[in-house]
This record gives C-alpha cells, structure tokens and sequence, in this order.
C-alpha cells in the first residue's frame, strides 16, 4: 500500500464507522491508516479493551434501497479504510464494524465484557430485524420479554439456539446445484454454505456444504462477450461477472464443483478462508486474543492460499487451461480431509441433506 500512501497525502481526517444497528462512531485518523490501526481506534473510542480488539472487524457494506444492506468484503489488513471508502464517491457505502469469528463458543469471551455485550448484542438485535437469523412466533415472545427485561447476556443465549444465528446471508444468486440456473440464498456460518435453492419446478431444498469437504475453491471473473470481442464500452463494473466455485466431497470418493455466481462472490471467499483459518487456529490450540497478539507482531504463519486473505482473489476470467485454485487441502495437510470432522459420519453433508426427494446422485457432471 505504499503507493497508496505516496499519491494522498497523511492528513488528520474523521472517519465514520458503523454499528450493525446504524449507530456511528466517529473516529480521528490519519489518512494512512491501515485497517488494524482503525480497528484499534474505534475500540478504544468504544472502551472495548484491548484482548477483544481480534474478535471484531471491519466490513465495507452497501446499503441498499430497501432498507437492505450488501456485505461487499471484510477490510483487508493492509487496506486504507480511508482511501478504500472516499474513493467509492457513494453515500451507499460505510464501514460496518462486526464480529469476524464463527464458533459461537467465543461469544462469551465478548460477553464478558459490558462493551462487548453490547456489540454483539445489537448485531443479533439487528441480524433478527433483517432476517438473517430465523425466528418463529414464541421464539419471538420470549425474546420480547428478555429485551424488556433488559437481559441481554439470555437474549444472546437464547438466539445462539436459532437457525442460522451467527451467519452471514448473501443476496439472492444463482447456482449450478442440483441443477443449472437455480435461484439460491447462500449463508455462511457454522463452518458451512447454507443453500436455502428454488429448483425450476418452484420447489424449495435447503442443504449445506461443509468447509472440511471442500477440496479447493477459486474466484473467477468475466466480462460478457459480444461479437468474439469483450466490448470495451460496456465493461462498467456492474457487468463483470463473478463466480466461486468449490470442489467438494459429495460423497466417500465423489468430487464435484459446484458453482455460484453472485457479486459477492469474493467475500464469501473470504468467509471461507477465514473459517478455515479458525479451525486451523483452534486445533493448533490457538485463541483468536494469540491469533490477534501474533498478527500484531508480524509473525503468523502465512499459507499458500494466503492470496485470497491478503487480498480479494485475483481475478481472472475463467480459462480451463489456467485455473487459479486456492488449494485449502494443501493447508488442511496435517489434518487432512477427514481429520477435522470424520466426513462419512451422517451430520456431514451427503446430498441427501437437500430435503425432499432430490438425491445428489442422480446429478450429472456432464457440464463440469
């Protein structure tokens, strides 16, 4: 980021940050800051101490016209937030400040903590108003009698019970699984894809996708090509088109890819890499307060798939030939891909975890 550093100059500038329910924190920068350094001071300006600092981070997130929000990606460690937002030129853009762990176990470590309970507990206040978690009529009525309460640390355990509580939900794409073209809503949490799918035949099937059976995934993008040629006129941002795609253990000797194409396809690259991460951190029996004092000092191990970490993926249109594979099976070596949870055992997905009669048996290959 060099660069970036040469062309502005370090100026002393406010910078707004966003709570996940709309509350702002205003915060004095420097223009050069890197994100751990804005990181940081929004925490102090929060009071959140120091050893919870690693358990946050900061998303850049459009806000949408129906009250929606996009998560685009999570900041990046050597990324200028300040740069990265003002040179956006939209009001539809903010830095959203949230939780970057999965295992729901880490809540209490926040909760402990009347800062971090608060954070965490206006996310899930707000992930339930937007839906992303799911929540029935008397789920709802005890959760309304905690709030009134002012119970918050219950309020918390009580959502830790519910569908889909700690996941990220993706705008509506589409897939290639079980069939092409299908309409899906992708959610990543729990160490999964979550894919809630309407087939053609307008039939719903929900089923997941664990990490621990994803061999490798990759990033790709493409412009639409007209007449032989990429039209050069027409490659505004908004037609580019993204895909990822993984390669996964269907079954005890089955891969298959399985393709999304959603404009947020590199931030849910970076929500697999960091569960990945996580589960590497914590079967090496690291915390995320180490894996935060670690990164500080420069020295965390770095893997070969650390393109998709350091940076959004490299992009590149999709060229047989030339695939840009992020191999997650070279960092899971030690692990290898039946240590981290025994992959034949029945919570794992097989394809029959797609309710309903759609076995992933009866899908061809013959386009892949």
């Amino acid at each position: 980021s060099t660069k970036d550093t040469q062309q502005i100059p370090t100026e002393e500038v406010q910078l707004e940050i966003y709570l996940s329910n709309g509350q702002k924190v205003k915060v004095n920068i420097l223009t050069s800051d890197q994100t751990e350094d804005v990181l940081e001071a929004v925490a102090s300006k929060l009071d959140l101490p120091d050893e919870l600092v690693g358990y946050f981070s900061l998303f850049l997130v459009q806000e949408r016209g129906d009250g929606g929000c996009t998560y685009v990606r999570k900041l990046q460690e050597f990324e200028l937030p300040y740069v990265s937002i003002t040179s956006l030129h939209s009001s539809d853009y903010r830095i959203v400040l949230r939780k970057s762990y999965w295992d729901t176990a880490y809540d209490s470590d926040v909760m402990d903590d009347r800062v971090g309970l608060n954070l965490l507990y206006s996310q899930t206040v707000s992930d339930i108003e937007r839906g992303w978690i799911l929540v029935n009529k008397e789920q709802h009525r005890q959760l309304k009698s905690l709030q009134e309460k002012g119970s918050k640390k219950e309020f918390i355990r009580l959502a830790q019970t519910l569908k889909y509580y700690g996941y990220i939900k993706f705008d509506p794409c589409i897939t290639d699984f079980p069939e092409k073209g299908c309409h899906v809503i992708v959610g990543a949490g729990n160490n999964e894809l979550n894919f809630h799918v309407k087939l053609p035949n307008d039939q719903m099937k929900e089923g997941s996708f664990k990490v621990t059976r994803m061999r490798c995934w990759r990033v790709t993008s493409s412009v639409p090509v007209a007449n032989g040629t990429a039209n050069p006129s027409s490659s505004s941002k908004c037609d580019v088109k993204l895909e990822l795609a993984f390669e996964y253990l269907m079954s005890k000797d089955r891969l298959q890819w399985v393709t999304i194409t959603s404009q947020q396809a590199i931030m849910m690259s970076i929500c697999l890499q960091s569960m990945v991460d996580e589960l590497m951190v914590k079967k090496s029996g690291g915390s995320i307060k180490k894996m935060q004092k670690k990164r500080l000092n420069g020295s965390f191990q770095r893997s070969d798939s650390q393109q998709t970490v350091k940076s959004p993926p490299l992009l590149d249109s999709p060229d047989p030939s030339r695939e840009q594979v992020v191999k997650i099976s070279t960092k899971l070596s030690s692990v290898s891909l039946r240590g981290l949870s025994s992959s034949n055992s029945a919570s794992d997905i097989s394809g029959n975890d797609f309710h309903g009669n759609y076995a992933f048996e009866g899908i061809g290959d013959d386009d892949l």
